[in-house]
This record gives C-alpha cells, structure tokens and sequence, in this order.
C-alpha cells in the first residue's frame, strides 16, 4: 500500500518539513557527486556504526564525534534513490500537519529526538555491528507516531494493489500506520533472530523506535487542541 495524500487541512507553511526534506535531498547529491572513495569516507565519517558507538560509551578512545554525533548525522545520509525518494514522501505527507499542530519549532524537536530515540534502538540491538546505518527512518517514524495520536481519524487516499490490478482506497489513518508499525515490528524481530553484526539490511527497529518515542513526544510538544475540519 503507498499512502498518496490525505484530507487534514492545514494552517501553515511547512517550511521546516521542506527545509529538512531540501537538506536530504542536498546532502544526498553530495553523495552522488563524489567519487567512489570520497564517498565511503563520507559515509564512514557520518553514518551511524553501532560498534563505534559502542566503543566510545565503554570509554574507548572513539571521539565524541564518531561515537554520538552520527547518531543525528546519519539522519541526513540515504542509501539510494529509492530510500530518500520513500522517506521524503512519507516526511511531507505526515509532517506538514504535525508540524501544523505543534508549531515550527517544537516539531524540529520532535523529529530530532525521534531519531535520536530510533538510532539508539538500533544501537540497542546491533552494539556489536560494524555496518554503517544511514536514512532519516526513524525521525520520520516518530512524526508517524506523532500523526498516529493527533489525527487518527483522517482519511488517507492509498494505492492499493488488488491481485494484478492498483486501486485507491481511502483508508483510516490509524489502520495505514498501525498495519505499517506491525510490519516494522515482524520485520525486526525476524532481523534479531537471525542478527549478524557484518550483514546489512533495514534498520527496522530503528523505525520502531522512532514510531514509539513520536507518541509521547506529541503529547509533551503539541499546544491545546485545535479544531479539525475533515474534508477532501
């Protein structure tokens, strides 16, 4: 199922959601740009290695650097076309109504911490792993989280593959997103049974980690509710 737009007005300019989203983007053609070497440095110098962070909390001579600031720098690193084009469609679809909801500067918050929380679970359950982690996942699952609680009701128009066919549905916020935190949830648990700290793959804990924290850190962030107006 991919989610295509939904029916929750909105008051404001997104201009954080389009300034991280912009940001990504310039970062990734960064990427893009530098020749195979200069990238794997980039890559080594910024994304999240758990094992590194590992070693700096158990006093290893890591440098605050390598062992906690890629904990926010890897948010800002993708892996492919694919992965930056899904997450900055997932970020703008739900992020320009939390952002809405919360107002400019707490919803930076929020995305940050979000991936802060879902970094450190993936730390939390790959500390041996030397595999770089990049991708902004699991900020972008906290302000799912986040959307999850403050319009579970919205309407979201969704392309549905029906046997070899595609149809659109619009569907209930809070089925989309919970059926998607269960995939993220029996993915991860099915990537711990078989963990191997030298293979890569999708830092699905780290998307629920992210979903989980957006719960709490809406209802500590947003102002008094507002009312809502569903409509197409």
């Amino acid at each position: 199922m991919i989610p295509l737009r939904d029916n929750v007005p909105r008051s404001t300019w997104p201009f954080v959601t389009a300034t991280i989203i912009a940001l990504n983007c310039f970062v990734f053609f960064l990427e893009l740009s530098a020749g195979p070497a200069d990238r794997e440095q980039l890559i080594a110098t910024y994304a999240l290695i758990p094992a590194r962070t590992t070693a700096y909390v158990t006093g290893l001579p890591v440098g605050f650097s390598g062992g906690i600031l890629t904990l926010f720098s890897s948010m800002f690193l993708h892996g492919g076309w694919m992965h930056l084009i899904g997450n900055m469609w997932f970020l703008w679809l739900f992020g320009d109504n939390v952002e809405d909801r919360v107002g400019h500067g707490r919803y930076l918050l929020l995305y940050l911490a979000g991936g802060l929380a879902g970094a450190l679970s993936h730390w939390s359950f790959n500390a041996a792993s030397q595999v770089p982690t990049v991708g902004a996942s699991g900020a972008i699952a906290a302000v799912m989280g986040a959307y999850l609680i403050t319009f579970p009701g919205a309407r979201i128009r969704t392309l549905v593959p029906i046997f070899f066919f595609l149809t659109t549905m619009d569907l209930p916020a809070y089925f989309i997103l919970l059926y998607w935190l269960l995939l993220q949830l029996l993915s991860g648990w099915a990537s711990v049974a078989v963990a191997d700290p030298m293979q890569g793959g999708v830092a699905f804990l780290a998307h629920v980690g992210g979903f989980v924290a957006g719960i709490p850190l809406m209802i500590l962030l947003r102002p008094a509710r507002r009312t809502r107006i569903y409509s197409w």
